[in-house]
C-alpha cells in the first residue's frame, strides 16, 4: 500500500465521524471513519451529515465509499435528529449503490442503526473482534426470554457463516485493510469506469490439464471446485468472497489474460453442489455486483438441480431460486458459462445457461445437461420395469441424453472442448468480448425477487 495522502472534510464539526479522500489503500477512496472512543461510536446529528457528506463526495467524485465502523448506535442526547441523521445518511448510501463501490470494515460492536448501514453496503469485512446486531442481547431476553452472548448473537463468526453479511473475516484492523487494498484491485472506480488490468506474465494460452483432473472418474465423486478456478484463472490468484456462508456456490474475483472477472462456481464439496436459498442470494448479489460495476462473468456448471425440502419450500425456495435466474437475465456485462459436469433441471437454466443470455456456453466433455440424471428419469418413466431392466434403462439413458454434444446440436452449447484448452478459450472469449456493450432502456427501476 501507498502512504496514506489525506484530504479531511467537515474536520471542525463535533462527532465521532471523520471524513476524508484517502490514498491508504493504494488509490484515491473517500474514508468514513467512526471513532468508538467518543462515547461508544455514538452517532449524533452531525455524524448523520457527516456520513452523507462522505457519500456525497463519493458519489460526485467517483471515488469508491470506504467506512470504518464500530458505533453503539445514535446518540440519546440528541434524541429524534440522531435517527434522522442516520436516516438520511442511509438514503445517501441507497442512492450511491450501483454508482461507485461501497465497502466497509467492523471493528467493534456496530448496532442498531449503524448495523443497518452493513446491509446497504456492497461488501463489508469483519475482524474477529467485529460484532453487529439490530437489537442486543438485552432486549433480546426482554423480548424474547433468551439468554445470547452479544458473540453468539452477532459475532463475526454468525455474520461470516449464517448471515452473509460478512464477506470476510481476518484476525485484526491491520488485516482488514490489507483485504480491502487487495479487494480494490479488482474493483473500478465507479460505474463510469472499467476495471483495472491486472499485469501478469501467465501466458493466456497455457494448457491447464490440471482443471480436467480435479474431476472425478465417477458421477457422483466430490472435488474442489476452487482447484478448477484456481487452475484456469492468471497466476492460479483467486480471491473468494463470503466463503463461509452458503458454501455450495464460490463466488469472488480473478483474472485472465489480464481482465478481471467475477466467478461464480457450484461447490460439489457442499451438499453436492445443489441450489438452496442462501446460495440463490449469495449467487444474485455478486452478480448484481458484477453487473453493477462491468466485471464480466465467468460462470463453472457442476449442480445436480435444487435442494429438495418441505422447509426449503415453506421457507420461500420459488422466489430466492428466482432472485439468481433474475440477476443473470438482467446482466449486461460480458458473460461465458462453463459446464464441467452435471447441470439438471432449473438449476441448469438459472446458472447462466444460453437462453438467460450469456455470450459463449462451453461443455467439457464430461457435462451431462439434462433434466434430471438417469436413475430419476427412469424411475419416472419405467417405475414397474424390473431391476435389472431399469440398470439396462439408465445406461441407455445416459449414452443417449447425458452428453454435452446433443445441447450442442440444438444450439444450446456453443463448443465442447478439451479441458486443458480451458483457459485458452476463456482468456481468448473475454479479451474478444471486453468491446461489448448493450443498449439499455432507462426505466425507474426493476422489481427484483426479494
Amino acid at each position: 500500500m501507498t502512504a496514506s495522502v489525506s484530504t479531511s472534510f467537515r474536520a471542525a464539526t463535533h462527532g465521532s465521524v471523520r471524513v476524508s479522500v484517502d490514498a491508504r489503500l493504494g488509490r484515491r477512496v473517500v474514508l468514513m471513519e467512526v471513532d468508538p472512543r467518543r462515547r461508544a461510536g455514538a452517532l449524533s446529528t452531525d455524524d448523520g451529515d457527516a456520513i452523507t457528506t462522505a457519500v456525497r463526495v463519493a458519489r460526485g467524485e467517483r471515488l469508491p465509499l470506504v467506512a470504518a465502523l464500530a458505533s453503539s448506535g445514535a446518540d440519546v442526547r440528541d434524541g429524534i435528529e440522531a435517527l434522522h441523521g442516520w436516516g438520511r445518511a442511509a438514503r445517501a448510501l441507497a442512492g450511491a449503490s450501483g454508482v461507485v463501490p461501497l465497502l466497509a470494515l467492523v471493528t467493534g460492536p456496530t448496532v442498531s442503526g449503524p448495523a443497518l448501514l452493513l446491509g446497504l453496503a456492497d461488501h463489508v469485512v469483519f475482524t474477529e473482534q467485529g460484532q453487529a446486531f439490530v437489537s442486543g442481547p438485552h432486549m433480546v431476553r426482554q423480548f424474547t426470554g433468551q439468554h445470547v452472548s452479544r458473540d453468539e448473537l452477532g459475532g463475526a463468526g454468525i455474520h461470516a457463516r449464517s448471515t452473509g453479511v460478512a464477506t470476510a473475516v481476518v484476525p485484526e484492523e491491520a488485516d482488514a485493510w490489507s483485504y480491502l487494498a487487495e479487494l480494490l484491485t479488482y474493483l473500478p472506480d465507479s460505474v463510469d469506469h472499467l476495471p483495472p488490468l491486472i499485469p501478469t506474465d501467465d501466458p493466456a494460452d497455457r494448457s491447464c490439464p490440471e482443471a480436467g483432473a480435479a474431476i472425478p472418474p465417477t458421477a457422483t465423486g466430490s472435488y474442489d471446485v476452487r482447484t478448477v478456478i484456481r487452475a484456469v484463472v492468471d497466476d492460479g490468484a483467486f480471491v473468494e468472497l463470503r466463503a463461509g456462508w452458503a458454501p455450495n456456490l464460490v463466488t469472488g474475483f480473478a483474472s485472465l489474460g489480464g481482465h478481471v472477472v467475477g466467478v461464480v462456481a457450484n461447490q460439489p464439496m457442499s451438499i453436492a453442489g445443489t441450489l438452496d436459498i442462501p446460495g440463490s442470494q449469495k449467487g444474485a448479489r455478486f452478480v448484481s455486483f458484477c453487473d453493477a460495476f462491468n466485471i464480466p462473468l465467468l460462470t463453472l456448471v457442476d449442480t445436480p438441480g435444487f435442494y429438495p425440502g418441505k422447509d426449503l419450500e415453506w421457507r420461500g425456495m420459488i422466489r430466492h431460486g428466482a432472485q439468481l435466474a433474475f440477476a443473470y437475465a438482467r446482466a449486461t456485462v460480458p458473460r461465458v458459462c462453463v459446464t464441467l459436469r452435471k447441470s439438471y433441471g432449473g438449476a441448469y437454466i438459472v446458472m447462466d445457461s444460453k437462453t438467460m443470455g450469456n455470450d459463449l456456453s462451453l461443455a467439457w466433455p464430461s457435462a451431462e445437461l439434462a433434466v434430471m440424471g438417469a436413475k430419476g428419469a427412469v424411475q419416472i418413466l419405467h417405475r414397474r420395469a424390473p431391476a435389472d431392466e431399469q440398470a439396462r434403462l439408465e445406461a441407455a439413458y445416459e449414452d443417449r441424453f447425458l452428453t454435452p454434444y446433443i445441447a450442442a446440436e440444438r444450439g444450446f452449447v456453443d463448443a465442447v472442448i478439451d479441458p486443458a484448452d480451458t483457459r485458452r478459450e476463456l482468456a481468448a472469449a473475454f479479451d474478444l468480448l471486453a468491446t461489448k456493450r448493450e443498449h439499455v432502456v432507462r426505466r425507474p427501476h426493476d422489481n427484483s425477487p426479494l
